[in-house]
């Protein structure tokens, strides 16, 4: 991921000298556990404790020659220990260390990510508890339905976000699993024995059939739990994108002091954070078809998944994050207008309470179907005229209760009640009532 989007907390995770040290940690547990086994000189195993190291610039120069990268990186860490260095990598091939390294780094980004996640839940959460009373008009299609409240709509994106975190808790739990089974996965070299004290050692699941390489369908779960997540985030992104609109006005992002909001126009500040996590969004869907393609592979294993998970599983967790860290910082400082909510509602003359008309007409007395034709007539006749509905509805149906049919609040008396709901994310971490 470029440097524009990566933060510096999950770009250490996915960095090469974190990759090769992850690759050390495993190779480093496999010693300790074949000492413990017998299988190698205890003094052996502490040399290579004590003195395996090693430099990006040394792998990558001795790679120039093995054009093998795990090859590469076994010389140079058996060069740096002396003699002892001949028990580096013994019994094992190459993906029992990149799988069960990989296992480490998708922990490490998973930690991260998640945090993230219930940051973003936790903001959406303390303003709908703001904004319950907070009355707004609700849209379908893009247009004016009838009344809610910022609290409700908050509310509902609190619940999927909660919904996004839960899955992505799920699949970085189902990716925490290695492999130590050698070649084509039979133990034929270091025995089960061996995996179970490394991976203990390591905090990691085991794959219970490797053939070699973890199962892919782990990691394809993973990159549709991120492309989830992403499209909640879209989804949030774009409804204040809508409402940020001059000629809705209802909410607006965080504009910081100084900013400039384009280089030609100086009045303009553009919804610019919520159409980069809408474009960031785009890119985690595209990660999560390149992880199902990875799942089928040849036999017990090929590498044609490999060079898609240098890119996309690094990439993706950063555009995560990313995109996460800007959702929740416009969450918990946009600018919600009551004012132009207020003054939205009154932008059909009226006709946004037509269901409540068409229930009192029934209620009166009137055929369904002879309230709905009195209703629609005189609703669509505000709304083009600008004559208010109120007017029109009182000489088309003399005797109603208008009080009661263009009460906003009636819309909205449950609203309470359903905001009141975020109080069940009670599990640990979530956002708790102030």
């Amino acid at each position: 991921m470029i440097e524009r989007y990566t933060r510096p907390e999950i770009g250490a995770v996915w960095s090469q000298e974190r990759r090769f040290a992850t690759w050390l940690e495993v190779e480093l547990a496999v010693v300790d556990a074949l000492a413990d086994q017998g299988e190698i000189p205890r003094d052996d195993a502490e040399a290579i404790r004590t003195r395996a190291a090693f430099t990006v610039e040394a792998v990558i120069e001795r790679e120039r020659v093995t054009d093998h990268d795990v090859a590469a990186f076994v010389d140079v860490v058996a060069a740096s220990v002396g003699e002892a260095g001949r028990w580096v990598h013994h019994g094992l091939t190459s993906s029992d260390v990149l799988d069960t390294a990989l296992a480490l780094q998708l922990r490490a980004a998973g930690d991260v990510c998640l945090a993230g996640a219930r940051a973003h839940r936790d903001a959406l959460v303390e303003r709908a508890r703001e904004h319950v009373d907070t009355l707004c008009v609700g849209r379908t299609h893009g247009v004016q339905a009838e009344p809610t409240t910022f609290g409700v709509k908050l509310a509902g994106f609190a619940f999927e976000a909660d919904r996004n975190l839960e899955r992505l808790e799920r699949a970085f739990a189902g990716v925490a699993v290695g492999a130590l089974s050698g070649a084509v996965g039979t133990y034929s070299a270091n025995g089960p024995e061996v995996e179970a004290m490394v991976l203990d050692r390591l905090g990691l699941e085991r794959e219970d059939v490797s053939t070699q390489v973890v199962a892919r369908d782990r990691h394809a779960e993973l990159m549709s739990a991120v492309a989830l997540a992403g499209a909640g985030l879209e989804r949030f992104a774009t409804e204040i994108r809508h409402l940020q609109r001059t000629e809705v006005r209802e909410v607006e992002e965080p504009f910081r002091q100084g900013q400039k909001g384009s280089s030609a126009m100086p009045h303009k500040r553009n919804p610019i954070v919520t159409e980069r996590v809408s474009g960031l969004a785009r890119l985690l869907r595209g990660y999560a078809q390149a992880g199902i393609e990875d799942v089928a592979l040849w036999h017990e294993r090929d590498i044609s998944h490999s060079s898609v998970e240098r890119v996309v599983l690094p990439d993706a967790t950063i555009a995560l994050d990313y995109a996460q860290s800007l959702a929740t910082r416009v969450a918990g400082g946009m600018v919600v207008h009551p004012e132009r909510m207020r003054m939205n509602l009154e932008a059909t003359h009226g006709a946004l309470y037509s269901q409540r008309a068409l229930l009192a007409l029934v209620e009166s007395g009137r055929s369904r179907d002879e309230a709905y034709r009195i209703v629609q007539e005189n609703a669509q006749l505000a709304w083009d005229t600008g004559t208010p509905f109120r007017e029109l509805l009182a000489g088309a149906a003399p005797g109603l209760d208008l009080d009661a049919v263009f009460d906003a609040r009636a819309f909205v008396r449950h609203a309470a009640e359903i905001v009141a709901r975020l109080d069940a994310l009670d599990r640990a971490g979530a956002a708790t009532p102030a």
